[in-house]
């Protein structure tokens, strides 16, 4: 695992070698003018011991200034180098990381929690941003400090070097003691991070349900328990940092307090000199900071590659819908194959976890520029046979063809270029009406979003806003009604002009009709072969055929006056559906 951790940072990094390689050097360069400072200090206290000379004395100094002086401006250099890869690092795998999601199929992304994914590509990223920034700096300037610093204070007196370094042991063990109890923390508390913001987020997307429900109290509750939840694990967290931190710095302090007591002895028996003994204390001062700070930058460090682990967890999952290695087919526009011919031969789609098929032998064949409507009870398969034209669920090579070609080795980008999908929730972003229905076709004329609205029948709607195409539809659409909100959606389908148009329930809050003339309108001037999933009977009645499903099969084919007549599936729904119509009407 650990070997894994370092291949990982290598990889983040081997872009930006040149700048590390940089870097390095310079840290370099600090540790040995800060071996060297207090070697010339040394010199010129012992010096003053023998005699005062005032312009000596102002060029030694002159000296030393100006070393400190060059180690300030690389050291400045080397931190602007490092952190600065840490930044690059940080923007370049948001950037991955959102575009890894967006490959991924809806499913996942809709099963998988929102909050936990902003978690992995914010306050992770940020994480591993310290880890390559500060972490690998502190490191390797602590590492450099000692490599450079322990030679020297050997070379002046060993027994006093040991008696200063001794408990340094100690501290790497209290380190070592801590760290592993930290990272488990904080993991913890990533965690009860990522599902606070889930609950947030599904909070403010729900708002109107908590409202209507007056769940206010319910969410309060929930959300106390898991703030709770967060801050206990951030104060465990803080106590344990708060424990490590001061003991780093109180064995520090004792190794300074130690040197002091034994170099008086050795000043004392002339064994060491004046200026030996303030090297010593300058190069244990030295190594006070990197050495108290080793538990923040380990901790940090450890941190880093959960974060690390969590962010390539992320990475690594493959979508179950990418394209093939043979994706670059296009559909046949041959006579007598297109546009829009769409064809089943016995269908099959599981999605992922599942025990069973949602679609079982599904085939039918639908010709270019008809009108046919997908029916049947609750829970058979209706909507996932719509993902399925666009590929938004798994779909087997061989299964379903799109003017002759098999969908799955055509690009998804030509593919959705091809078939629409209207769902029944068709998501509206905070924007502007006009922009909404540009949303798959950003560069389309004023001319283009009109036409649309109109054959939507969103357009007389749309002159009662007071700002009319450019009115905001806040979060979700909400400003909207159902009705308006999915007809925005279909506006947005029929701006793309794909030669394919799948309706799932689109229709479902237009009255009956207002779908008729929708469709009528869509038919006229576009076309398209419309596939049209509803539960609204009396729309597919006027439909060129009816497609009817149960249990993930189609168990009748045909046109209404035709299925009504026929003892199955269908008519027990027209008989229900007419049932409760006219219970409606007895109770208005």
């Amino acid at each position: 695992m650990a070997a894994m951790r370092l291949d990982l940072i290598g990889r983040y990094l081997r872009p930006h070698r040149r700048t590390v390689l940089i870097g390095a050097v310079a840290l370099v360069v600090v540790n040995i003018l800060k071996m060297t400072i207090p070697l010339e200090v040394s010199r010129v206290v012992d010096e003053l011991q023998e005699g005062f000379a005032y312009s000596n004395v102002l060029r030694q100094a002159g000296w030393i200034v100006m070393l400190a002086t060059v180690m300030a401006v690389v050291r400045l250099l080397s931190r602007q180098l490092v952190f600065g890869v840490g930044r690059q690092v940080e923007v370049e795998l948001r950037q991955r990381l959102f575009d890894h999601m967006l490959r991924q199929e809806p499913a996942w992304v809709q099963t998988t929690g929102s909050g936990e994914v902003i978690s992995r590509a914010t306050s992770d990223v940020e994480n591993i941003r310290r880890l390559l920034g500060f972490a690998i700096l502190s490191l390797t300037n602590t590492l450099l400090a000692y490599s450079l610093t322990l030679p020297a204070m050997l070379a002046i007196d060993p027994w006093l070097t040991l008696a200063a370094v001794g408990l340094y042991p100690l501290m790497l063990g209290t380190v070592r003691l801590f760290g592993g109890q930290m990272m488990r923390q904080q993991r913890r508390q990533q965690e009860n991070l990522a599902g606070l913001n889930e609950l947030i987020q599904e909070d403010l997307s729900g708002i109107s349900a908590i409202k209507i429900y007056g769940q206010e109290e319910a969410e309060l509750t929930a959300f106390s328990q898991r703030n709770r939840l967060y801050r206990d694990s951030a104060i465990r967290l803080a106590r344990t940092r708060s424990t490590l931190f001061p003991l780093l710095e109180g064995i520090s302090s004792i190794s300074l307090l130690l040197l002091l007591s034994f170099g008086s002895g050795k000043l004392a028996e002339g064994s060491l000199s004046i200026g030996g003994l303030v090297a010593l204390i300058l190069y244990v001062e030295g190594l006070v900071f990197p050495t108290a700070l080793l538990g923040f930058t380990l901790n940090t460090f450890q941190i880093g590659q959960v974060s690390l682990e969590r962010v390539e967890e992320l990475l690594q999952r493959v979508p179950l819908i990418r394209d093939s290695n043979v994706g670059t087919a296009q559909p046949d526009r041959s006579a007598g194959k297109g546009p829009g011919h769409l064809e089943a031969r016995n269908l099959h789609v599981r999605y992922e976890g599942a025990d069973r098929d949602t679609l079982t032998g599904v085939t039918f064949s639908i010709k270019p520029g008809e009108l046919v409507a997908v029916v049947g009870p609750v829970g058979c398969g209706k909507t996932t046979l719509a993902r399925a034209f666009g590929r938004m669920v798994p779909v087997a090579g061989g299964q379903l063809f799109l003017d002759g070609c098999d969908i799955t080795e055509l690009p998804l980008q030509t593919l959705r270029g091809e078939v629409a999908m209207v769902p029944q929730e068709g998501y509206l972003f905070t924007s502007s009406l006009a922009d909404n229905l540009r949303f798959g076709e950003p560069e389309a004329t004023s001319e283009q979003v009109v036409h649309a609205a109109e054959q939507a029948r969103l357009a007389d709607d749309v002159r009662g806003f007071p700002d009319g195409f450019e009115t905001l539809v806040g979060e979700r659409g909400i400003t909207l009604s159902g009705g308006q909100r999915q007809r925005t959606a279909l506006g947005r389908a029929l701006l793309v002009s794909t030669p394919v148009l799948v309706l799932d329930d689109a229709l479902a809050s237009v009255d009956n009709n207002t779908a008729a003339a929708i469709l009528d309108s869509i038919r006229r001037q576009d076309g398209r072969t419309i596939v049209m999933i509803s539960h609204q009977l009396s729309a597919a009645a006027a439909c060129d055929r009816i497609l009817v499903m149960e249990n993930g099969r189609i168990v009748q084919e045909g046109h209404h006056s035709e299925l009504i007549h026929t003892h199955g599936v269908y008519q027990r729904l027209w008989e229900r559906q007419q049932a409760v119509e006219q219970m409606d009407a007895l109770a208005s």
